[in-house]
């Protein structure tokens, strides 16, 4: 059984074809450009595979997720120029008639987690992930469900109490300013420091400031929701970057609840290369079958 993969993001879409057992037959990227353009090439890609059975997406957003919606399957009004009100699945529908899933990119990385969670025997009944690249997105998974009824999370947008080494600072996100996405997205290095984050060293003050505000999300994800565990990924995340936020959140947290040992608790995916969601568009696209 052939099941395909889309990637959506605001600057490249990962296409992929694989099987039931989450393995990758075959797999193709390209930049995101029009909308016109860059859907046309998902469409040449998978009418290769004539057997192919179910696809899903993951992608950028913000989306329409509501099946109750007229606009069910667009991407809505995010940011990127040119992507506001694309009608993505209703596009894709009309050349390859199959099932189609349809999540946020973040949420497809919950899922491929969750499933993997499975697969290493963790067994996890929820699971929250967050991706710090060049955005701020979180999606969360309980018992193999999204949660989000009206929407899908917008966890990269909640609000964080101010580092006061960063008081002069006043984020980037267009929408909020200092909101977690507009203080600790990747562009925010450039903004503050003038340098790429691959630039920045690991000693750098800027790291401790963006621990504090990534701690502090991971602090609120837990007193709501008290997750099996959080997942951070993204270009921005590395293990040493992690061990600054678990210090930070055993500072904030100040042993008020139980979680467990930190390193299990607040973890790198299990996925490698941040290829989680395309684990999770497997595991959807067999679910939209089966459904």
């Amino acid at each position: 059984m052939l099941l395909g993969s889309i990637e959506a993001g605001g600057t490249k879409f990962v296409c992929a074809v694989g099987n039931e057992d989450y393995r990758i037959m075959d797999s193709t990227k390209f930049p995101t450009t029009t909308p016109a353009e860059t859907l046309q090439k998902c469409i040449d890609y998978f009418k290769q595979f004539n057997d192919l059975q179910a696809i899903s997406i993951a992608s950028f957003g913000p989306i329409e997720i509501r099946r109750n919606s007229p606009k069910y399957g667009y991407i809505t009004n995010t940011p990127k120029p040119g992507w506001a009100d694309t009608d993505f699945v209703g596009t894709l529908k009309k050349a390859i008639n199959v099932p189609i899933a349809w999540t946020t990119d973040v949420n497809g990385s919950a899922y491929g987690e969750y499933v993997l969670s499975t697969l290493f025997n963790q067994r996890l009944r929820s699971l929250v992930y967050f991706t710090i690249g060049t955005g701020v997105g979180g999606g969360a998974v309980v018992d193999g469900h999204f949660l989000g009824d009206l929407g899908h999370p917008e966890m990269g947008h909640i609000r964080v109490k101010r580092h006061p080494d960063d008081l002069d600072f006043p984020g980037i996100c267009p929408f909020h300013g200092d909101c977690l996405e507009g203080l600790v997205s990747g562009p925010t290095f450039e903004a503050r420091t003038g340098k790429k984050g691959q630039d920045v060293p690991l000693d750098d003050h800027v790291w401790d400031i963006m621990a504090y505000y990534v701690a502090q999300a991971a602090l609120d994800t837990t007193l709501m929701m008290r997750p099996g565990k959080i997942i951070f990924g993204g270009g921005v995340v590395s293990e040493p970057f992690l061990a600054k936020v678990r210090d930070e959140f055993a500072k904030l947290l100040d042993n008020y609840v139980e979680v467990g040992d930190l390193k299990d608790y607040i973890t790198m995916p299990l996925a490698k290369n941040n290829g989680s969601a395309t684990i999770g568009n497997f595991a959807l696209a067999l679910k939209a079958i089966l459904e």
